[in-house]
């Protein structure tokens, strides 16, 4: 039982819509995922064969499987998350098919932010899995979104860089290792050009 489209989508970003039986298995999913993980993940389970696209099961899958540190299977939750943010805002089901222009409203919007964050969780895990090209091509697209800086991916571009950096043996001063406490478009316009040349090949 997933969201019908003509549902408030915002609403059921902050956790509303959901059938009492589903909203139940996340409750349960929540109290073990600490203590008892196959426990949670059989909650969970249900609460998807309930309302599996529903945001808050996604949203609930995402964080079992990258807090038990099963990041591919995590990644694999964003991707599903971003279509169905996607749907939602009546965008192309691939991010890579998007517009390079921003988003509108991204800082109050939830399903905007809610499909940026899909977006941004997925370039950190591409980069945590060693996919950098799947990270860069991420946070360019990212970047055009969302040039205000909304959700912070920035901040993980720079981390990229320096990795990218340091992969090269370039040597870096002390005050480069320290990200400067710069927001908004500035966090971007201080990362150069790096990620609007990154590779964006499908």
């Amino acid at each position: 039982m997933d969201v019908p489209m003509d549902t408030d989508f915002d609403a059921a970003v902050l956790g509303h819509g959901l059938p009492p039986e589903a909203a139940a298995a996340l409750k349960e999913a929540g109290a073990h995922r600490g203590s008892d993980a196959p426990r949670a993940m059989a909650a969970l389970m249900r609460a998807q064969a309930l309302a599996g696209e529903h945001p808050a099961v996604l949203i609930a899958l995402y964080r079992h499987h990258f807090y038990g540190h099963r990041l591919a299977p995590a990644r694999d939750i964003a991707r599903r998350a971003l279509v169905r943010g996607a749907a939602a805002l009546g965008l192309p089901a691939r991010w890579r098919d998007l517009p390079l222009r921003a988003l509108p409203d991204a800082r109050h919007d939830p399903a905007v932010r809610f499909y940026l964050f899909a977006l941004k969780g997925y370039a950190y895990l591409s980069l945590r899995l060693g996919d950098d090209g799947e990270a860069a091509a991420a946070l360019q697209r990212l970047r055009a979104l969302d040039p205000d800086d909304c959700v912070g991916g920035a901040l993980l571009e720079d981390v990229r860089q320096r990795r990218l950096r340091l992969a090269a043996g370039e040597a870096e001063d002390d005050d480069a290792l320290a990200p400067a406490a710069v927001f908004g478009a500035a966090a971007w316009a201080r990362l150069g050009t790096d990620v609007q040349a990154a590779g964006v090949a499908s």
